[in-house]
């Protein structure tokens, strides 16, 4: 179905028969993709006084518990409230979920042992558009991302004037397929997460980072409508599903 979206003023042809989802689905299985040090997430049937939560086991009904860190199991957006001692939840602050992105692809430059996205590639990606939300795909792009281990990897990341030009720029919402903007150890500094979310000095509760995408390599950057959906926990982060919409 072809439909026209306003947007802020403007029209926009988008294609909603061809939704384009970027999140990673969470299995219950050794290779779902993880990061943190965490163990495997786990889906299991609700067992007790004679009742069995899962068919196949003569149950009437499939009944299961999951058990999961939206952070380091799956695609998550998080809120501020992921670096601030109060608590802030993704759910009360993020309440618009349709936004202008702009699907930008780089290959991280190598600083010593890090790989990192720097302000001169993201200016040079993003040319003169100042996008609602910018969508970061990372080089080499395989699909093992799906399934990757990222615990003490060392995954590419933003350098810190990325996150702090984004802001100026009036980005509200950044997407990118590793599991942090930040380094894996970087002492608690989280430089990026705090540049862009400009904590503690003029916190931007209704701005938010999503990690863990993928976006495959048939995608061509651009321009598209995205469809920023979460589930409602009332948590800093929940798990999301990020689905873009091309612009005709």
């Amino acid at each position: 179905m072809k439909a026209q979206i306003e947007h802020k003023g403007a029209t926009y042809n988008v294609d909603l028969e061809k939704p384009i989802d970027i999140s990673i689905p969470m299995k219950a299985t050794p290779e779902n993709m993880k990061a943190w040090y965490l163990e495997p997430m786990s889906i299991e049937p609700v067992i007790g006084d004679g009742f069995v939560g899962e068919v196949s086991q003569g149950g009437s009904v499939n009944f299961r518990t999951i058990q999961f860190n939206p952070h380091g199991h799956g695609t998550h957006t998080e809120c501020l409230g992921h670096i601030t001692e109060e608590i802030h939840s993704v759910n009360k602050h993020i309440t618009q979920f349709f936004f202008l992105a702009r699907l930008v692809t780089i290959q991280p430059e190598l600083m010593g042992n890090d790989q990192v996205i720097t302000l001169e590639q993201m200016q040079k990606a993003l040319g003169d558009k100042k996008p609602e939300a910018i969508v970061f795909r990372t080089l080499p792009n395989n699909d093992d991302k799906l399934t990757r281990q990222y615990s003490a990897s060392n995954p590419p990341y933003l350098e810190e004037a990325v996150a702090h030009e984004l802001r100026k720029m009036g980005v509200k919402h950044i997407l990118i397929d590793t599991p942090s903007v930040d380094r894996e150890e970087d002492e608690g500094k989280l430089l990026a997460h705090h540049a862009f979310w400009n904590v503690p000095e003029n916190p931007r509760f209704d701005c938010s980072i999503t990690e863990l995408i993928y976006v495959p390599n048939e995608v061509s950057d651009g321009s598209y409508l995205l469809n920023l959906g979460f589930a409602s926990f009332e948590n800093d982060a929940s798990p999301s599903k990020p689905i873009l919409y091309s612009i005709l």
